[in-house]
């Protein structure tokens, strides 16, 4: 008969083998790729996140609070160059990439297989990609060619080319009809979907207009720039911008709605910022890649995470679960326009070594600050 002392001892080596209950973080542990990550994009249903690189691979990954609970599920190296876009199906049974060889892959997510392939479906390396619906998208290339797609028939049924640059991003509004671009010639492309014909570009900006979205309930749209602005159209006046600010940065490379009047704009400073519109103002850092330039950001299904890619080879997520309750003051509203009261207000939140000149009212207030 064994001991009792043995007996205790195994009891200890059972406890000791237990598995421990992993520590549950504020937002999913960052994601290290071989190569530089372009574009990512997350399921509409599940938490799991795609991935395409420099070396034209996919990822797919699952990614969870817990710690070391991500996963990869599978890898794709069927593109020969650079991967640009990523975007899940609405239902997320497939996901569509483009890349700089010039094709369009469509791969089933649960199998991790190349389902379509449509070699050469541009002259020039794609750039941009839309999901119209469940069987129509739109691509655009480096030399400013649109094109809109039918999976069903895998040919495009719309073929312009407008833009004397390349196509940054592609955005459609809710009813489906009017498709807009934003382009590096620095113009906004307006085209009619249903019709399948151009309508109009708008005026050209300064810098390249590197991404487009649509806010304010339809009512604006909203476009950012190389040169750190966000300009600001009205719509069915897409001709001329109606707004512009500066949002601090060395660039606006992708701009990601989280509200109607909230976005996150992405930067080659590597800093990721809430921005409001209307009022127009940076509302703060959301996060950053240290000294890389960020190639995309993407809003989770439920708007708690947003992930960004930068060249540092890292997929990080990002805490944005409260930026919907965040609550914009338009000084103009709290002061009655009364313009001392306006600069008394701006004053106590502008930074320090600041010099700034006000024109409100008809009055010139000059505040100058330093420390």
């Amino acid at each position: 008969m064994a001991p009792p002392v043995e007996h205790e001892d195994s009891c200890e080596q059972e406890a000791a083998e237990e598995p421990k209950t992993p520590k549950i973080r504020d937002t999913p542990e960052d994601i290290k790729l071989e190569a530089i990550a372009n574009t990512i994009a997350f399921h509409p249903s599940q938490d799991i996140l795609a991935a395409g690189d420099i070396d034209g691979d996919l990822y797919l990954f699952s990614y969870s609070c817990a710690e070391g609970a991500n996963k990869e599920l599978w890898s794709s190296g069927h593109h020969l160059k650079s991967c640009r876009k990523v975007l899940f199906s609405g239902d997320g049974q497939k996901l569509f990439s483009v890349s700089k060889d010039k094709a369009v892959h469509i791969m089933d997510v649960e199998a991790g297989k190349l389902l379509t392939r449509i070699p050469k479906a541009h002259k020039a390396p794609i750039n941009a990609l839309l999901l119209v619906d469940e069987n129509i998208f739109a691509t655009g290339d480096d030399e400013g060619m649109l094109k809109v797609w039918d999976v069903r028939s895998g040919t495009s049924f719309m073929d312009l080319k407008q833009h004397e640059d390349f196509i940054s991003d592609i955005t459609i509004d809710q009813d489906k009809r009017t498709l807009l671009t934003s382009s590096g010639d620095g113009t906004m492309g307006v085209f009619n979907i249903r019709r399948r014909r151009f309508e109009l570009l708008s005026e050209f900006q300064n810098g390249d207009l590197n991404s487009v979205c649509i806010m304010k309930r339809g009512r604006k749209v909203v476009c950012g720039s190389g040169e750190g602005k966000i300009y600001i159209f009205n719509w069915n006046g897409f001709g001329a911008t109606s707004d512009r600010f500066a949002v601090q940065a060395e660039s606006v490379d992708c701009i990601v709605p989280i509200t109607d009047s909230i976005l996150c704009a992405a930067s080659t400073d590597g800093v990721i910022r809430a921005v409001s519109v209307l009022p127009n103002r940076v509302l703060g850092s959301v996060g950053q890649h240290a000294g890389e330039s960020i190639e995309e950001i993407a809003r989770s299904r439920d708007t708690r995470f947003l992930a960004s890619c930068a060249h540092d080879q890292l997929v990080k997520f990002w805490d944005i679960s409260s930026l919907p309750d965040t609550r914009v003051s338009d000084y103009r509203e709290m002061y009655n326009c009364d313009p001392y009261n306006v600069l008394l207000a701006i004053a106590t939140n502008i930074p320090q070594r600041l010099n700034t000149a006000f024109v409100l009212q008809g009055h010139i207030l000059c505040f100058v600050y330093f420390y």
